[in-house]
This record gives C-alpha cells, structure tokens and sequence, in this order.
C-alpha cells in the first residue's frame, strides 16, 4: 500500500487569547506565452479558491487547486453522481493524521479545454475537503498555474520550455520534491527556512524547529482540520519578518506544528514553513511553474490585506 501526501488545512479557528510562553524571549527588533485559458474561479468559504472541471463527463464539479497535495481528489459528492469504480485503497497523510482510504478510478478529468486521462484518485468525504474535490500535483506538473486575486480568475497553461517573467516582479528558483516546488533561501525572523507554497490550506503553517529559532513570545491556540477530518490543536502567533528574495513583510500568522505532512517530506529538525492562502493574498498575482520549476510574484502597490484576529501584514 502506498502513501500519498495531502497536505492541505481545511480551516483554523481561534480558540485561545493570546499567552506569554514560559522560555521565550522578546523577539528581535522575453518568450512569447502561448495564451492562456482563464477560467472563473469561486471562493470557497476558507478563503481558497476552486475551479469548474468535469469528471467523466459529469459535472460541473468545484475542485480546489491545491499546490500542496501530490493527487488529484473526489468526493463523496462526485461518487454520488458518477459510478467511480474502485481502484483498492491507500494512506492518505495529512496535516494531522494518516489514514487509509478507499480509490477510485477516474477515466477523465476535464478543466476547461484539457482532459487528463484514465488515474486513481483517493475518495474523500465533501465535508472535511471544503470542495468537490481536489486538483492535485499530479495534474499540474506540466502546466504554469496562475492566481489572479485583482480579478479573482485563474489562468491554466501548459509552460513553454523557457517562461517569460513579463509582468512580474519577482522570479524564485524553486527545488521539487514529491511533485511540490520548495523555496530554499527565505528567511522568518531571520532565520532560513524552507517554504511551501500550499493553495490548498487556508493559514500558513510551520514546524516546530522554525518556532524554537525564532522564539516567538505570544501564542494563541487555534485549531485545524485536515482532508481526514482529524484536528490539530496548536499555537499560532506573528512573525515580525518573512523574506523571499528581496520581498519583506511584517507581522505574518504562522501556526505551529510537526506535521505528518512535513515529517514526511523530510522536514524534522530543518525549519519549513507552508504558505497558506491568507500570505499569498498579499500579493497581485502568482503564479506556479511547475515546469520550469519557478514561482512568480506580482507585488501589490501599498499596503493592504488587513488580517484577521487582530493581526496584519504589510509589505515594506
């Protein structure tokens, strides 16, 4: 039986005021693009966004686009309406559990005018997706996925050998592991930590070797729920800084935890943070390369994106 990584969070709750911790200390002061096909895109109501596909010709269905997640997912919503048949089961590792569930086989997928064909998909309750479904790694590795958060729609392309950076401001280099693009060179608080940037979790989530370097001295509790309906109870408190080539932004909400998710990813001892739907609105536009291996930001002019619980974060 094999694993598959799914590391979104479906949702965080505030469920503690904030707290002194007892051993913290106070934290330091020119390629043509083939054109792309622009799909309408809908929030869902955790604050990601979801996609209109078809499965079998049946639909339309709202998938999530979910960088985070290595496996394209159905539902108990889409079974209903389309006889899947089974595909023999799997461990699905999420943000707080690992459980066996059950596949299916899917004999097409269709976004927009693409089609993918004939995989297995893990079968997954609505409930604790937030979505349909999901669109996983598996169906974006050749394509430049682009989020639009000016125009709340997103562009689907397949990536030409050599992308253009036309329009954005910043180009990061990315690492791949397990299908997802891993940022190496960002720093939080000043110290190196690798990010992930996850579509599919509504908050940013980090380990708890990050949080130990940086010594944060405030936390609340907040609590998530992960693709298999298991909660996790953890801090979550604000970095003053995270950089990522040169871009800067203060007071951003991290919670805290050692995931299944990034232990099995190899994330132990060296600081990860998953940067989770609320970061990425600070930002215009981004766009995923999983092709060339590149992700692309598009900086908002001014401040904006007020937080919620009390927080913000800015761009400096």
């Amino acid at each position: 039986m094999y694993q598959i990584l799914l590391s979104s969070a479906l949702a965080l709750w505030m469920i503690g005021p904030l707290a002194e911790t007892a051993n913290d200390k106070a934290a330091a002061p020119g390629i043509t693009e083939p054109a792309p096909e622009v799909i309408n895109i809908d929030e869902d109501f955790h604050e990601r966004l979801t996609v209109p596909v078809t499965i079998d010709g049946v639909g339309p269905f709202n998938f999530m686009i979910d960088t985070g997640s290595q496996a394209t997912v159905v539902t108990d919503r889409v079974h209903s309406q389309v006889a899947l048949p089974s595909a023999g089961t799997a461990i699905i590792v999420g943000m707080a559990s690992r459980r066996e569930v059950g596949m299916v086989e899917v004999e097409s997928l269709g976004l927009g005018t693409r089609t993918i064909y004939d995989f297995n998909a893990p079968l997954l309750l609505r409930d604790h997706v937030g979505a349909d479904g999901i669109l996983g790694l598996d169906s974006l590795q050749d394509m430049r996925v682009l989020i639009d958060f000016r125009t709340e729609t997103m562009s689907v392309v397949d990536a030409p050998e050599k992308a253009s950076r036309r329009g954005y401001e910043i180009v990061v280099r990315a690492k791949s592991k397990h299908g997802q693009l891993l940022i190496t060179n960002a720093l939080v608080d000043g110290v190196r930590t690798t990010v992930i940037v996850d579509t599919g979790s509504q908050g940013s989530v980090a380990n708890l070797a990050l949080r130990e370097k940086i010594r944060q001295r405030r936390a609340r509790e907040v609590k998530a729920m992960d693709v298999n309906g298991a909660a996790l109870i953890a801090p979550m408190s604000y970095a003053r800084t995270l950089e990522i080539q040169g871009m800067q932004f203060t007071n951003v909400a991290i919670t805290y935890a050692d995931t299944p998710a990034f232990k099995e990813l190899g994330f132990t001892n060296q600081p990860v943070l998953s940067l989770g739907m609320q970061s990425l609105r600070l930002f215009d536009r981004v766009a995923i390369d999983f092709s060339n291996r590149q992700i692309l930001f598009d900086l908002p002019h001014g401040m904006q994106n007020v937080w919620p619980a009390g927080g913000y974060a800015t761009r400096l």
